[in-house]
């Protein structure tokens, strides 16, 4: 390699784009008002020019082809064995947009992911170019995804998002977070309900598919009746293809974290979020949507399946929670954050697992008393934020 070969990347992709290419087309957040959100904070927003995005594609393409050269060199007949992939990722004249090609390659989801926040604010003659070249780059691509907000879409015809749907986008990725309006105005999201409801239609009537995030606790104790049963109502309305559940974490680096302090906003806790989590559940209704808990930050992982058939397993998870001790509540707590424990059904399958945070629980309780044991939790959780 003659030269150190790298493409610009952003911060963040949702958890299950992991195994995707990520593709950066615009930088941070149009928006970057939202008071929950830590991520694109002191970043302002900026476009990127189909040139620079295409010399990005280019890039990746000849990084490729490159790494493929290199596992015929090694005997491997172009394959992306585990050999080849370690070679790159143990080098240290390889970018990390290198490494991040070469295990996508060892993946091969042939997924891509276009970061950052919002790149349906693009122009859309400019967003249907560079997806162009990209399925032109990458004809061998099965999967394109990006983030966007609803008022974004709103803004677009569904003539424009079909015109990006055949240019190889496939399915986008909208925080909803809540569908109650109070809600939305208090958290500056930025959007109504009826936007949200709105931007949901068209983007299934351009024919993508859509993913829909929704926070739980975002509420607080306040408002969290009328935010689980008001985003249910505007779910649907919508019918996603996915639901994904996303629960509020409150990092001191956030405008949240100020209420919070102050005792204007009281943050649900874990038995809260789950009688939260069943109100919502229990009111989504007519969809055929498939809820997925993939984060660590939820209570509960196994909160998942297709509507309707996997309703009432769902409702069934949470109330196997809830009818825990309170002791046993707390280890699964423990476990769960610390990231041992997937199901509660794993309370029982693991013995050495539950001695080991049995004794932790009581040096947590001699230390600090049984108040010191929420405080530890949170900062099980948080370091995932």
């Amino acid at each position: 390699m003659t030269k150190q070969l790298q493409f610009e990347q952003g911060p963040i992709r949702p958890p299950n784009e992991s195994r995707s290419l990520l593709l950066r087309f615009t930088r941070n957040c149009p928006w970057n008002q939202c008071r929950f959100c830590p991520v694109y904070k002191g970043r302002k927003f900026s476009l990127r020019s189909t040139d620079e995005i295409k010399q990005d594609i280019r890039t990746a393409r000849e990084m490729a082809d490159e790494i493929k050269a290199l596992s015929w060199q090694m005997g491997y007949q172009g394959k992306m064995v585990q050999p080849v992939i370690s070679r790159i990722l143990q080098g240290a004249n390889y970018s990390e947009s290198f490494k991040s090609l070469a295990v996508w390659l060892h993946y091969g989801t042939w997924a891509c992911f276009l970061q950052d926040a919002d790149n349906l604010i693009m122009k859309t003659r400019d967003l249907v170019e560079v997806l162009d070249f990209l399925k032109k780059s990458f004809p061998e691509m099965k999967r394109v995804t990006t983030y966007s907000r609803s008022r974004t879409i709103v803004r677009k015809s569904v003539e424009s998002l079909k015109a990006i749907r055949e240019a190889g986008l496939d399915r986008i990725h909208v925080g909803l977070e809540t569908g109650y309006d109070p809600l939305l105005k208090f958290m500056k999201k930025g959007v109504t309900s009826a936007q949200h409801i709105d931007a949901g239609q068209k983007v299934l009537q351009a024919g993508m598919e859509l993913s829909e995030y929704v926070m739980p606790g975002l509420g607080g104790q306040a408002m969290w009746r009328e935010h689980a049963v008001e985003t249910a109502n505007v779910l649907n309305q919508i019918n996603p293809h996915f639901i994904r559940i996303r629960s509020l974490r409150i990092p001191d680096r956030i405008p949240l974290a100020q209420d919070r302090r102050d005792g204007s906003f009281l943050m649900q806790t874990d038995d809260m979020v789950a009688e939260e989590l069943r109100v919502f559940i229990e009111n989504l209704d007519g969809i055929t949507s498939v809820i997925t808990s993939d984060h660590i930050m939820n209570l509960l992982e196994e909160l998942s399946g297709r509507f309707p058939k996997d309703k009432e397993k769902m409702l069934t998870v949470i109330k196997k929670y809830q009818k825990l001790s309170d002791y046993e509540r707390i280890i699964y707590r423990i476990g769960r954050r610390g990231g041992v424990y997937h199901s509660t059904d794993d309370l029982d399958k693991d013995v050495m697992t539950r001695q080991k945070i049995e004794k932790l629980i009581q040096n947590i309780i001699a230390e600090k008393g049984t108040e010191g044991l929420d405080p530890f939790i949170s900062e099980l959780v948080d370091q995932y934020v």
